[in-house]
């Protein structure tokens, strides 16, 4: 199941109060205030989980609160701070306040994490008020509550490089090839419901991650089919791979099918349309028009687009494309002459 949205509750702990208390020793004939200050309720702290790629642990728990921090107590004792309540949330993950409507953070490193919010301060002992003049105080302090927020938790996700393109071209295909992802493929549009995360080994040293976003169609940045839905988790890949079905079975036009998409990748974000990217005439094993393919790759040649044919199926000209793809994510740096 995946889930990329979800909104939460955090309450975080509330202090605990402070101790009222006198000293009473045996031989101590004079004992004064001894009250211990309370301690910290629990913070409510969200941290990234590398082994996450969904929101879907949060579905069915939507309020989380922290434990309250302990009574102060005599002999000058202070308080147990509470232990934080840590909530594990997937790389990619944009955190708002829903009552500021404000952004407050979007974590993307492993290991980062965000005080969502703060535990309330403990109360203050009555040991804390005793002055020259008032050496027997009986004031203390209750703790103060801990924060609380309605989050709105987004996940967009952290890939490399975006497969993009109608429904039903290949993208899964090509996907389940080039990495261990296992996503659905089967012969009908909209197959891809969810998108598919896949680790691409370039070499030995170099992998890159690519992402399969289920298939746009014109329109889908108002809604229509399931492109609105994941365009958001394109936005942050450097490059695009736009598979585009050179066979006849679409009843498509091979560059109206390219102008389509990029359409509504502009419509979405206007810095999508100008991202790198790879085309890739897909389904050549297929091929039934061979004009259909030369259309494609001199509108490619005209515009200066990098341009490859492949069969997913049959793994033809696949690696071509995946060292297209490294050479993308890793451009190598050319030394200027001096």
């Amino acid at each position: 199941m995946f889930i990329d949205e979800v909104d939460i509750w955090v309450k975080a702990g509330h202090g605990g109060r402070g101790c009222l208390s006198f000293r009473r020793e045996k031989f101590v004939p004079n004992g004064g205030p001894d009250g211990g200050d309370g301690g910290r309720g629990g913070h409510v702290i969200l941290e990234v989980d590398s082994q996450l790629s969904t929101l879907v642990d949060l579905r069915y728990r939507r309020e989380y609160k922290a434990r309250k921090g302990g009574a102060g107590q005599g002999s000058n004792k202070h308080g147990k701070n509470a232990e934080d309540l840590i909530i594990r949330v997937p790389p990619g993950t944009l955190v708002k306040d829903v009552d500021l409507d404000q952004l407050l953070v979007d974590l993307a490193t492993p290991g980062e994490q965000f005080v969502a919010a703060n535990g309330g301060l403990g109360g203050r002992g009555n040991a804390r008020f005793k002055t020259a003049t008032n050496r027997a105080p009986r004031r203390f302090q209750p703790g103060l509550d801990g924060e609380e927020r309605h989050l709105h938790l987004e996940l967009k996700l952290l890939a490399d490089i975006g497969i993009i393109g109608f429904p039903n071209v290949g993208k899964s295909t090509l996907i389940s090839r080039i990495s261990a992802a296992r996503p659905k493929i089967a012969d009908y549009p909209f197959t891809t419901i969810i998108p598919n995360l896949g680790v691409v080994r370039a070499d030995n040293y170099r992998s890159f991650v690519v992402v399969d976003i289920p298939g746009l169609i014109e329109g889908a940045s108002e809604g229509l089919g399931l492109g609105i839905q994941f365009l958001r988790h394109i936005e942050r890949t450097k490059c695009f791979v736009h598979l585009i079905d050179v066979s006849s079975a679409t009843m498509r036009d091979p560059v109206d099918d390219f102008h389509a998409i990029q359409a509504e990748l502009g419509k979405y974000n206007s810095a999508l349309s100008q991202r790198p990217q790879i085309v890739v005439a897909s389904k050549i094993d297929i091929l039934d028009d061979a004009e259909r393919l030369d259309i494609l790759q001199q509108f490619c040649l005209e515009h200066h687009m990098p341009f490859f044919s492949i069969s997913a199926v049959t793994g033809h000209g696949v690696s071509e494309l995946v060292r297209a793809m490294t050479d993308l994510v890793f451009p190598v740096d050319v030394p200027t002459s001096s």
